[in-house]
């Protein structure tokens, strides 16, 4: 059960939260490209709400969040996030992002290390070399038509106006585009406990990742079965039916606490 939703005003932006469960070192959960809270967590949410405080957050051009003349990067959006638990006065917090999110959970832990207590980045690059031969080249041509048609159903069920849709999607296309390297010593810098997931078929290659992995001072790594997304319950790869989520939530769940 959600106990509050709401916005706060950070960096000139308009940006959407959701509490759920209790606790008092809370998870912030960060959602993907093109996406909402729902369509990246809305399967393993209510798992981590059982037993933790989760605060869940819609980034810049997102669902219910606002925009603001800029481009979207991962550094703002962790700037971002850094800046709503100030407005929320939470001190302390562990951070699980996926995809885009996972690249932004590393970022926090780059640019904000005091907030953080332990990352889970799932699914996360920090080279362009990370993501599966061809993407860049298909992210030049990418157009709303590509787009998934149930990330662009639940973002017009939460924002019904055509012309955001195509503004997030374009904002997030051209991040991927613009996207450069970030040196290795960005990384080597992070000092928290990080967990870095990947599926053993991902968009991410696992190499990337056992890469990050080995980075990090404090990282460890897993690799799940599925595809980008399908264990946590994705909703353009979740399985019907699957108990994946639920397992995966139990493992993390058991890795935040030791």
């Amino acid at each position: 059960m959600t106990l509050e939703t709401g916005y706060a005003f950070v960096n000139g932006l308009k940006i959407y939260y959701e509490i759920h469960g209790s606790g008092e070192i809370p998870l912030i959960l960060i959602h993907g490209g093109g996406s909402t809270i729902q369509t990246s967590f809305g399967k393993i949410l209510p798992f981590f709400a059982e037993q933790m405080k989760v605060i869940a957050v819609e980034l810049q051009a997102h669902g219910h969040s606002g925009d603001r003349d800029s481009e979207e990067t991962f550094e703002q959006d962790a700037d971002d996030v850094a800046a709503l638990l100030k407005h929320l006065k939470i001190e302390k917090a562990n951070f699980m992002g996926f995809s885009n999110g996972g690249s932004t959970t590393l970022q926090i832990g780059i640019r904000h290390p005091d907030v953080v207590h332990k990352l889970i980045a799932i699914s996360a690059i920090f080279k362009r070399e990370g993501m599966f031969p061809g993407f860049f080249d298909m992210m030049q041509s990418a157009s709303l038509e590509n787009m998934p048609q149930p990330l662009q159903e639940s973002y017009l069920k939460v924002a019904p106006d055509p012309n955001r849709l195509k503004i997030m999607h374009d904002k997030d296309r051209d991040r991927m585009i613009n996207f450069k390297d970030w040196p290795e010593s960005n990384l080597k810098a992070i000092n928290a406990p990080t967990l870095i997931i990947n599926a053993d078929r991902d968009a991410v290659i696992n190499e990337h990742a056992l890469e990050i992995s080995r980075i990090i001072p404090n990282a460890e790594l897993m690799i799940l079965p599925g595809i980008h997304g399908s264990f946590i319950g994705e909703i353009c790869t979740a399985v019907e039916g699957s108990r994946m989520p639920e397992f995966v939530a139990g493992m993390l769940l058991e890795w935040l606490a030791k």
